[in-house]
């Protein structure tokens, strides 16, 4: 009988210590470590792609560390370097691949993926996750030059240092370029630390004024909201609001939709699904934790045009 329930204890101790292993091995799997890395921080898009990953990642049980250079796209490199001595699992990169690409041979040669989450493609990524661009600014684009009637002077604004707004500037051209009555007065990369609005706000004052009479300027395409509602600053302090300068942006955020709803000058944006975005980077991040070999080197998140006719169906 001694014998029986000593074997029953050792039984029963064997038993609850494969169940604590077995527990232990599921939260190491549960703490995976992923570091975010972006300059970005300050653009509202970048704010919501992050958000949406956190929420994802906080799902799945991960330590998310949240990196950001504030506008310094060489220290990246470094910070990627950071992360691959902390050893984490992965990586999420929110900057052009190519020019942090020293940072990434020492990723890949940890044995880390890097996910780039609208980053742009490079074969050191595993996989980008974005909008698709070209056909954002196609849209933006044609939309302008309808409304203008195929002719008339617009301004560009353009940002040809990070691959998913460069190409969306290359579209524009070419679009515009189709329209032989439409002309180009200017294509302005403006300084985006501070996010982009205050000097997109001055820039256009500067051309406004080289520009004083009315019907000088048609329209103004954006690559993104920031500078457009810049422009729309610019253009209301200058009393020119009733000229119908028609103004487009891109990403539809929260001050651009508001600036819509209100029937002016800022007449339309893409939607980007910023948080969808930031979700599914973070489902390719976990496909790759698991072992998975991902074949798509971009994968693309639906958008919307947004008008004054739709606006109020994004709130």
């Amino acid at each position: 009988m001694r014998i029986s329930k000593t074997l029953k204890t050792i039984a029963g101790l064997a038993g609850a210590m494969v169940l604590a292993t077995g527990l232990s091995m599921g939260l190491a799997q549960a703490a995976s470590k992923v570091a975010v890395i972006t300059p970005y921080l300050a653009q509202p898009g970048t704010q919501f792609y992050v958000e949406g990953f956190k929420a994802a990642a906080e799902k799945n049980g991960w330590e998310t560390n949240i990196v950001d250079t504030a506008g310094d796209v060489a220290a990246v490199i470094s910070r990627l370097e950071d992360a691959v001595n902390q050893k984490v699992d992965a990586i999420v990169i929110n900057v052009d691949p190519q020019q942090v690409a020293a940072g990434l041979e020492v990723a890949r040669e940890a044995g880390i993926p890097v996910v780039g989450m609208d980053s742009g493609s490079d074969p050191l990524l595993a996989t980008n996750v974005t909008s698709n661009g070209y056909a954002m600014a196609a849209e933006t684009a044609v939309y302008v030059a309808n409304r203008i009637g195929g002719k008339g002077r617009v301004v560009m604004f353009v940002f040809d240092a990070f691959p998913p707004v460069q190409i969306r500037g290359v579209v524009a051209d070419a679009i515009f370029g189709n329209f032989p009555d439409i002309e180009i007065v200017d294509r302005v990369t403006p300084d985006v630390q501070d996010g982009g609005i205050a000097d997109s706000r001055a820039k256009m004052e500067a051309i406004l004024a080289a520009n004083p009479d009315k019907g000088s300027i048609a329209a103004v395409w954006a690559a993104w909201d920031q500078p457009a509602l810049g422009a729309l600053q610019a253009i209301e302090d200058a009393g020119r609001s009733d000229e119908g300068i028609v103004i487009v942006g891109m990403d539809a955020n929260p001050q651009a939709r508001d600036a819509i709803a209100t029937g002016g000058n800022f007449e339309a944006s893409m939607a980007q699904d910023f948080i969808g975005i930031g979700n599914k980077a973070a489902e390719m991040v976990g496909r790759l934790l698991k072992g998975e070999t991902i074949r798509e080197p971009v994968v693309y998140v639906p958008t919307t045009l947004v008008t004054s006719s739709n606006v109020a169906d994004l709130d």
